[in-house]
């Protein structure tokens, strides 16, 4: 069980450290990436069946017993995310190795890509605070490099504000060790949940709010998103996409994780969260209408879903978190998927701009069905998958009796409507309001699948998985409710962990 844990972080660490030393053969890096993400895979396959069947496990780094050592834990939550993780950073990988450009141009990207996979890894899995900073640091190091490849002056500059945000969170995210250390005496998540509820009122809240915060930055939830859509869309496209689909979501995770773990029900700061959630929603989709890029509308609608998920925990209740699990698996398939469908409109219209862009609906039909199917999901039409996680979380708010949040979750979902449609009408059915530059007609491919097979087929099968999660709801549900029952339940965590 030990290595079912260390694992999925130690693989794709020493795949990294392969492919530099396979630098000058890029086939052979191309066969360590896809064999380290198909064996981590794997492992959190393995990983999330044994969690399910048998509860928590854990493992203590050098046999130092918790709170002294480093923990690696993991229970439902964590190896679901993992799971989802590793499908996607290989999908996306096999799409940036038949794209032309940042996995063929640069030789390291293969080996930043690993690194970053290492770090997602280790944040679902890390079972204390400095270690989860760690985590996210080396998740963000790597990231860096990811979103600066190709130098271009935009990249340059929306790298800048990703890396001074990315600090300031991450000095942030320091203080809050020092001032949780210095009330506790302790880091380690599992001993914190026992004596934080022994703090003052005062002190017990500020601590919570200084963790949204922290935790809300990397989420990019309202006021703090304003970083994401300038950074994202100047970036490669297989780099956008795994931002989108995950790094948002380690944020979401380490708010779902230390607001349920660490403060005892009736001290949670559920009123704030759903405010939050619908001000992130409205924000986000508001932002979105007023774009006229593709990239940038999708990254605006990233912000936007993420006040789902924050409503599903401001609930605070089993079916909220089950239906905030639900919806993050949900969108993290959908939103990567709708980011390599916007890989292949700009590979095969040489732009992005909708003013640049129209009737691909003849000229791609393929990228044209490959766009429609994850934004109907994001949408939540039936029996897709954001169908069944939207109406689980807005039945979870009915039930609470929390009707302002209800009302801008539907509400945001007409919006999310009008904004899809607006790519959908302006690349797919419309001819372009503007004629394109010699340049862009020239990048323009004659391709039957509207791009190289490698960029369409994980694109077709990520697609495919959002019908497959909308059939396959009912266990899927099920699955998400025991790990919400985890969540408020944590005994079986905190006896994994040990003393």
């Amino acid at each position: 069980m030990t290595a079912l844990l260390t694992l999925p972080i130690m693989v794709p660490l020493l795949g990294a450290g392969l492919s530099i030393l396979f630098g000058g053969s890029r086939r052979a890096q191309r066969a360590v990436g896809l064999t380290s993400l198909t064996a981590v895979a794997g492992l959190a396959v393995a990983l999330l069946v044994a969690v399910d069947r048998d509860g928590p496990v854990a493992t203590q780094g050098g046999g130092w017993p918790a709170p002294l050592g480093v923990t690696l834990v993991a229970d439902r939550l964590s190896a679901i995310m993992l799971v989802v993780a590793a499908a996607m950073l290989l999908a996306v990988l096999v799409y940036a190795i038949g794209q032309p450009g940042a996995e063929r141009n640069h030789v390291g990207f293969q080996s930043v890509y690993l690194v970053m996979a290492a770090g997602v890894a280790a944040a679902f899995l890390v079972g204390d605070l400095f270690s989860l900073f760690v985590a996210i640091e080396m998740m963000l190091t790597a990231s860096y490099v990811l979103i600066t490849l190709g130098g271009r002056l935009d990249q340059v500059r929306a790298g800048m504000t990703y890396v001074v945000v990315s600090l300031l969170a991450s000095m942030l995210f320091v203080t809050l060790i020092a001032v949780t250390y210095a009330a506790t005496g302790t880091v380690n998540l599992a001993d914190l949940a026992g004596r934080i509820a022994d703090l003052p009122d005062g002190l017990r809240s500020a601590l919570a709010v200084l963790m949204l915060v922290v935790f809300g930055i990397k989420a990019a939830i309202v006021p703090f998103f304003f970083w994401l859509p300038d950074s994202y869309p100047t970036a490669p496209s297989p780099v956008t996409a795994i931002f989108a689909g995950l790094l948002t979501k380690v944020g979401v995770y380490a708010m779902i994780r230390t607001q349920t773990l660490l403060f005892p029900q009736g001290t949670r700061p559920g009123t704030l969260l759903l405010v939050v959630a619908g001000l992130t929603m409205v924000v986000g989709v508001l932002g979105a209408i007023a774009q006229g890029d593709v990239k940038r509308i999708l990254s605006f609608q990233i912000v936007s879903h993420i006040g789902y998920m924050v409503m599903g925990l401001g609930l605070f209740t089993l079916a909220g978190l089950a239906a905030a699990v639900l919806y993050t698996v949900h969108h993290i398939v959908a939103k990567t998927a709708l980011f390599l469908a916007g890989g292949l409109i700009e590979h095969h219209g040489g732009s992005s701009r909708l003013a640049r862009l129209g009737g691909m609906a003849r000229t791609a039909p393929v990228v044209a069905v490959l766009f429609l199917v994850p934004a109907l999901s994001l949408i939540g039409v039936p029996p897709l998958s954001g169908f069944v996680a939207k109406f689980a979380l807005v039945d979870a708010a009915v039930a609470r009796s929390a009707w302002g949040v209800t009302a801008a979750a539907l509400v945001v979902s007409l919006l999310t409507t009008y904004s899809l449609m607006k790519i959908w009408i302006a690349v797919f059915w419309s001819p372009a309001a503007e004629p394109r530059s010699d340049v862009a007609a020239a990048a323009a491919r004659v391709e039957p699948l509207g791009g190289p097979a490698l960029m369409v087929a994980p694109t077709a099968v990520l697609a495919a998985a959002t019908l497959a999660i909308g059939l396959a709801s009912g266990p899927l549900y099920d699955l998400s409710s025991r790990a919400a029952a985890d969540l408020l339940d944590p005994r079986a965590y905190l006896a994994a962990v040990g003393p």
